[in-house]
């Protein structure tokens, strides 16, 4: 976004709807798996090597904050160089760190190598309360001193970090992948249980041993990592988005004339694989991809998100969309993220119907979609409204496309090798 002569310009994606879209797109590295991955960097003592990385600003964030504590990093063609040898502590308590929400991991890997890290709250999408409470819990427990201050920065130090048992209270992706970072290196046997089973955690777990941690559990609940002396460089390759194939499965039921995901972890995608089915589509399951034909007759539904292996929280809004194509009265319960529905208002502005009752989203359909000028609020309540204007009769506006391009990288590119009309389009506003 920029200015001139007072006025504001905009990048807003364009779309005209109605093209039923058909061939193969193919699954780039996982985002929530690429924002912890690079800040593991910062333990090794020599040069880690990261490929399969998304071209989204998120990773590019991550660089650019190395790059501020001394790392030199070199990124192209979705491989990223790091050499974290010349790192030294310094203090981010504002700037970069701000503009993504991963950048907590900076606090475990930071502590875990220096033993001291000033770090600014982070930013990203607003979804509500996500608070740090668990990370900061564990950290104590290691050993560390926390305090914060007003202008929501965090100072964590410890003169030696020791293993501990750690119950999470909540099940926490960030918190435990935080955790992680921080125990490998400190001194004896730390557990964490009640731990998240994410793959994105077993991604991580994946690299931190290749780099010489002592690691086991990784995907169930109870995971013990056994601190090291020294971790190594290595190299190592991001597991595909399950995000972004479940975002491009929705897709495909809603305006699909037969489109293969291609890069696709299919045990990754079980639950919502099931509630395609439930719905009517006939996803058809490979070994690394996974094929949706044109889908007819869709049946309403009832989702409730919960934590891996069950509905992925990051999924409920592309598929709202897909709801409002279903016949009958579906509804949308997220028990992560209560507050992840600011696109139902958008929805409705396209003609949805749908509406907010007692924590539920109720979408009844099945609903003819037409084009409007709609917000994208967040990452995934961006991606829902893509899918709803390629369904809308007309040409929609979406405005607030920094959020979708957090993480989902060439977007437009992979749409139009699709026949989708999409486009990006610069605006004074």
């Amino acid at each position: 976004m920029g200015s001139t002569d007072g006025y504001e310009m905009m990048d807003v994606y364009k779309i005209k709807g109605g093209n039923h879209l058909s061939g193969a797109i193919r699954v780039d590295g996982g985002k929530n798996s690429a924002v912890a991955l690079i800040p593991a960097s910062i333990l090794a003592n020599s040069v880690v090597e990261i490929e399969g990385l998304p071209d989204i600003s998120d990773v590019l964030m991550l660089k650019k904050i190395l790059e501020e504590i001394g790392g030199e990093v070199t990124f192209k063609d979705g491989k990223m160089i790091i050499d974290p040898t010349c790192m030294v502590n310094t203090p981010l308590p504002s700037g970069n760190v701000k503009k993504l929400r991963a950048s907590y991991y900076l606090m475990g890997a930071m502590l875990g190598r220096f033993k001291h890290a000033v770090i600014g709250l982070p930013g990203g999408c607003f979804l509500g309360g996500r608070p740090i409470d668990q990370h900061i819990k564990g950290f104590k427990a290691l050993g560390a001193q926390v305090m914060t201050n007003e202008q929501e920065i965090v100072y964590l130090r410890a003169d030696e970090l020791h293993g501990a048992k750690i119950c999470l209270d909540v099940v926490s992706v960030g918190a435990t992948i935080n955790i992680m970072l921080a125990a490998v290196l400190a001194k004896g046997q730390t557990v964490i249980e009640n731990a998240a089973r994410e793959p994105e955690i077993v991604d991580v777990a994946s690299l931190l041993i290749k780099m010489g941690a002592k690691i086991k559990g990784a995907g169930t609940n109870s995971i013990s990592i056994d601190g090291v002396e020294k971790l190594d460089g290595t190299k190592h390759t991001v597991m595909p988005d399950r995000i972004e194939a479940g975002t491009f499965m929705i897709m495909a039921a809603a305006v699909g004339d037969g489109i293969t995901i291609d890069n696709v972890i299919p045990s990754h995608m079980e639950a919502l694989i099931a509630k395609l089915r439930e719905m009517g589509v006939q996803v058809q399951e490979g070994k690394d991809s996974i094929f949706i034909p044109k889908s007819k007759n869709l049946k309403a539904i009832d989702i409730e998100t919960s934590v891996y292996p069950g509905f992925a929280t990051d999924l409920q809004q592309p598929f709202s969309v897909l709801m409002t194509q279903a016949e009958g009265s579906s509804t949308i319960t997220d028990t992560i993220y209560s507050e992840r529905f600011k696109h139902i208002d958008e929805l409705c502005h396209m003609n949805a119907s749908c509406r907010m009752e007692g924590g539920k989203a109720i979408i009844t359909g099945s609903t003819l979609l037409t084009a409007a000028s709609v917000v994208a609020s967040d990452l995934r309540a961006g991606a829902a409204l893509v899918i709803a204007g390629l369904l809308a009769e007309g040409e929609t506006e979406i405005r607030e496309i920094h959020h979708i391009e957090r993480g989902y990288s060439k977007i437009i590119e992979k749409l139009q090798g699709l026949g989708a009309d999409i486009h990006k389009d610069r605006q004074l506003v």
